[in-house]
């Protein structure tokens, strides 16, 4: 027993005598940061990095920082913290404050981007080891930022201990990257060509184009491989394209979808009908900031609560629209179009007095936030949420439409308007839950754009104009023909933005309409109403 313990002992002290040493070593490599110039500086990083030492860690960061000094007095070299006019020395390997001095009595140890780009690749080789996956795929991709050969050895080593498939192949990307930015072998860079050619992306596409410029085998691979990104990057752009429409499409079709029915059965031209954008957006913000104040743990679920209050607000103010104003001038379409003009000015207005006229912050929800690669475009949890949410605004409308008994009473008002009175249906009281109900669905609408637009008094203007093309173009009542509409005319401005700019995109798509409308009057679906009748 007792020569157990004293192995025991012998064994602890043997390793506590290593690990002294093994800190003294490192001390002596990081008090050479100081000597010489920046090549001297250089080789130190090099050295620091080749032991591999998680410990070394922090030095490094503060010197791409700026923040590491050498002690006049004997030369050795401190993370520093600014205290006023004097500096805190903090031990670069422990973490623990040695002492406080002037700036008279420390050096800095000066960096330049070749420096900064060195300590890139030796936080990188510290990291590609370690056991959390999140710090080693950041450890690889700045490795293959840097393309650094110094990285090579490591990478390697990090290869052959690489348990996750999807990691070990960036390293392996990383490697080919490093390599072509080597002297190997024309051999060894025409094998990383190929596996850079397989990850392909705007990144690969930059580190093979300055090989189309050297003669030789490598050249001609390079160029094959270019081609090959290029071609498939044209595919991924038309596809982020088609998403960008799709998502400018949900959009107009929450902006246009209440006008649809208001235009379509009344007749009206209700040019307020972007001020219940603006109103919904605005509930958005009360309800987030009532949250905020008293509950801040229900946040997460702020937009649940705010839809169905937006649509309540909206659709209040839409009735009171209606009974108030519209009603008195049925039958008189510019009247109508002024007096809702006005209107529209006079809810602007007092949204500046009660909220002021600067945008207004609306928070996203967690479940909202980030993003998503499918092969090579982005696609964000917020306008993806926006696309499903006009989906089921849209599907819930026509169950209303085709279930209920107002929605019986709203087709059969647009069919025929003397008929469906003559049969005992109260039409005035039609009219105004028609409006009340387009005027919800653009509050509703509101709380949606809250999410990717700048809440303020003018958030409405933004879509007027967009939201009667989409209801003429597919025709006037038709919610079939307001969805086509609206995922179309998406899809085609950001198709022609790229070429035409967003401007000049928007007015070819408008003298597509006007041209569309000369052949087609009724719009894609034509449907008999009050106003198609008149």
């Amino acid at each position: 027993m007792l020569k157990l313990i004293r192995f025991v002992g012998a064994f602890c002290l043997s390793f506590m005598l290593a690990a002294a040493v093994q800190a003294a070593d490192l001390r002596i490599l990081i008090d050479g940061l100081a000597e010489g110039g920046y090549a001297e500086t250089e080789a130190q990083i090099g050295a620091l990095a080749a032991t591999g030492d998680p410990a070394v860690a922090p030095v490094l960061e503060a010197l791409a920082e700026g923040d590491v000094y050498a002690r006049k007095s004997d030369g050795a070299v401190f993370i520093t913290e600014k205290d006023g006019r004097s500096y805190v020395l903090i031990d670069p390997l422990s973490g623990e404050t040695v002492e406080t001095l002037s700036s008279g009595a420390i050096d800095k140890v000066r960096v330049n981007n070749r420096l900064r780009r060195s300590i890139r690749t030796a936080l990188g080789g510290l990291t590609l080891m370690s056991p959390d996956a999140t710090v080693r795929r950041a450890a690889v991709e700045a490795v293959f930022q840097s393309r650094d050969p110094s990285a090579i050895e490591l990478i390697e080593t990090a290869m052959a201990a690489e348990e996750d498939e999807a990691l070990a192949q960036l390293m392996r990307e990383a490697r080919a990257a490093a390599i072509l930015n080597s002297d190997f072998a024309e051999a060894d860079k025409i094998a990383a060509i190929e596996v850079i050619e397989a990850r392909s992306g705007r990144d690969a596409l930059s580190l093979l184009i300055p090989l189309t410029e050297i003669e030789g085998a490598i050249s001609e691979r390079a160029a094959a491989a270019v081609a090959s990104i290029e071609e498939e990057l044209a595919f991924w752009d038309a596809i982020q394209n088609v998403w960008f429409g799709l998502s400018l499409g949900s959009v107009l079709l929450l902006a246009a979808i209440g006008l649809a029915i208001t235009f379509g059965v009344m007749g009206v031209i209700n040019m307020a009908h972007g001020e219940m954008v603006m109103i919904g957006a605005y509930t958005t913000f009360v309800v987030q900031e009532i949250i905020r104040t008293n509950a801040p743990g229900l946040f997460d679920s702020s937009l649940f609560l705010a839809i169905p209050l937006a649509f309540l607000v909206a659709g209040a103010v839409g009735i009171a629209i209606e009974r108030g104003v519209i009603r008195y001038l049925y039958g008189r379409p510019l009247e109508t179009l002024l007096a809702t003009w006005g209107i529209s000015l006079i809810l602007q207005q007092a949204v500046r007095t009660i909220f002021g006229p600067t945008n207004r912050e609306v928070g996203t929800p967690s479940w909202m936030s980030g993003s998503f690669e499918l092969g090579l475009i982005q696609i964000t949890y917020n306008r993806l949420a926006i696309i499903i949410f006009a989906i089921i605004v849209f599907a819930a409308l026509l169950v209303v439409l085709k279930r209920t008994s107002l929605g019986l009473q709203m087709r059969a008002v647009t069919q025929n308007r003397a008929m469906a009175s003559a049969m005992g249906i109260r039409t005035p009281w039609v009219d105004a839950l028609t409006f009340g109900l387009g005027s919800g669905i653009a509050g509703m609408a509101g709380v949606a754009l809250s999410q990717i637009d700048n809440v303020s008094p003018n958030l409405g203007q933004s879509y007027i104009i967009d939201s009667f093309m989409v209801v003429v173009f597919g025709g006037v009542g038709n919610l079939w023909g307001t969805l086509v509409g609206a995922f179309s005319l998406g899809i085609a401005n950001k198709f022609l933005e790229p070429y035409a700019g967003a401007v000049l995109g928007k007015i070819l798509v408008l003298v597509f309409i006007i041209l569309f409308i000369q052949k087609r009057p009724r719009g894609l679906f034509a449907l008999r109403g009050r106003a198609v009748e008149a």
